[in-house]
């Protein structure tokens, strides 16, 4: 998105008030909470000496008001830079977007939402806090925490998961996890080692329901289970594992299976929602077994924005991630979702992503993929379309959004022959490319 510090007056004056720009005819004590509402949001321009109806009054620009309006700026909590630039007879202030909000001024916290500098509710700052990475749900202290609630077998089986060795004591191990704290005893380790974690964390339990058709009418079994973070991941996979049909090809003597679901997709997206759920919600996360497909719904918003989804990872819940990347069950942050997607497409699975009121993954059989799939292979056929490009055709029908390179990986060819055979099928007016090389994807026609 353009910020405004890049509009001239003019342009300015023609688009008028909105996300990033602000007219005041002079200072007052508004300054402040305009600023800090800029900084909160994605930054923006405040004109000094313009009306609210757009036209030039101008100010008189001197050394001490310059030092007036950074003063402003360094009295908001935390600080505020601010840069100065004069046009004709306006003051223009540009604020960048800030790297620690939330920020406050005298009279509260505000934040830029269109033309309006409105004040933030409790929730909103708490909300923009955890956003921001101010405040972490997992590295908050639990003072209710009664020892007697410490669960030694689930300690004694993290440390053989992860080969820790115990010839420490059990204090020194969870203060070297930085689970135990001089202040005491921090949430990841309740989600962790609690005999009950939903005593201490509403949020601790997961749902699994096994329907039996593609709506959510008709359940077949349904489980609510609190065994902390490792038994959830553990009895989820199981639960699928249970659920999900295998087929079986006898080649000589030996047995191959074709799983309806990748175990390594779903397991994947198991471990990346639990790690990545936002705890303060105090809801559950949803694992939904359908007829045709599987959906894993996890309340926690992206960091960032929409676009980056896939090339940028910021993990919401840092210590949780880093206990259990200790374990088999979590490896490399910021892998998982690319992990993901190349197992669907090797098992012919197709998968989404959706960013609504939670952040799902929602993988599709690959029963019901395969018979698009060959629709729209035998629909090629006459169009003089080789093995390979068949080969991407399939590819794209299950992951729109791939890349040249990972065709190329996976097709084990060079990206000249892969750009050849794109460009072949585009003639053809079998596939189209949708949006820029770097944000958009393809569809098949």
């Amino acid at each position: 998105m353009e910020n405004s510090k890049n509009y001239s007056l003019k342009t300015a004056l023609q688009i008028g008030e909105g996300q990033f720009i602000e007219f005041k005819e002079s200072i007052d004590k508004s300054l402040s909470k305009e600023i800090v509402a800029f900084a909160n949001a994605s930054g923006g321009v405040i004109y000094l000496g313009i009306t609210d109806s757009g036209g030039i009054k101008g100010v008189k620009i001197t050394n001490r008001i310059k030092s007036e309006i950074q003063d402003i700026a360094r009295n908001c909590d935390p600080s505020i830079f601010v840069s100065l630039d004069s046009n004709q007879n306006v003051l223009c202030i540009s604020v960048d977007e800030g790297i620690s909000k939330p920020y406050s001024c005298s009279d509260g916290f505000f934040l830029r939402i269109g033309a309006n500098s409105q004040k933030m509710k409790r929730d909103e700052v708490l909300t923009l806090a955890v956003k921001t990475g101010k405040i972490r749900f997992d590295e908050q202290i639990c003072n209710q925490f009664d020892w007697n609630d410490f669960d030694d077998d689930k300690f004694k089986y993290y440390l053989k998961l992860t080969g820790i060795s115990n010839n420490l004591s059990r204090d020194e191990i969870l203060q070297n996890l930085r689970i135990l704290t001089p202040d005491g005893f921090t949430n990841a380790g309740v989600l962790f080692f609690a005999k009950d974690p939903e005593k201490y964390i509403i949020s601790s339990k997961i749902r699994l329901v096994h329907f039996n058709n593609d709506d959510r009418i008709d359940i077949l079994d349904k489980k609510v289970i609190d065994k902390g973070l490792i038994g959830n991941i553990e009895f989820a996979i199981e639960y699928l594992k249970d659920r999900i049909p295998v087929k079986y090809e006898i080649k000589k003597l030996a047995r191959d299976e074709f799983p309806e679901y990748p175990i390594s997709a779903y397991r994947e997206a198991i471990v990346n929602a639990l790690i990545h759920f936002d705890y303060f919600l105090g809801d559950m996360i949803a694992i939904e077994k359908f007829r045709s497909k599987l959906v894993l719904s996890n309340k926690g918003e992206l960091l960032f924005p929409e676009k980056d989804f896939g090339k940028r990872s910021e993990t919401r819940n840092r210590l949780l991630a880093d206990l259990l990347s200790r374990t088999d069950y979590m490896e490399r942050a910021g892998t998982g979702i690319q992990r993901i997607l190349d197992s669907c497409i090797s098992n012919s699975n197709a998968v989404s992503f959706n960013f609504t009121d939670a952040f799902e993954i929602v993988l599709t059989s690959n029963a019901t993929v395969n018979a698009t799939v060959n629709a729209t292979v035998n629909a090629t056929v006459n169009a003089t379309v080789n093995k390979r490009q068949n080969e991407i055709i399939e590819i794209i029908q299950k992951q729109k959004s791939i890349t040249v390179k990972e065709l190329s990986n996976f097709c084990k060819v060079s990206r000249e022959t892969i750009l050849r055979d794109l460009k072949k099928l585009k003639e053809l007016k079998i596939i189209e490319r949708i949006g820029s090389d770097k944000t958009g994807h393809w569809e098949i026609l």
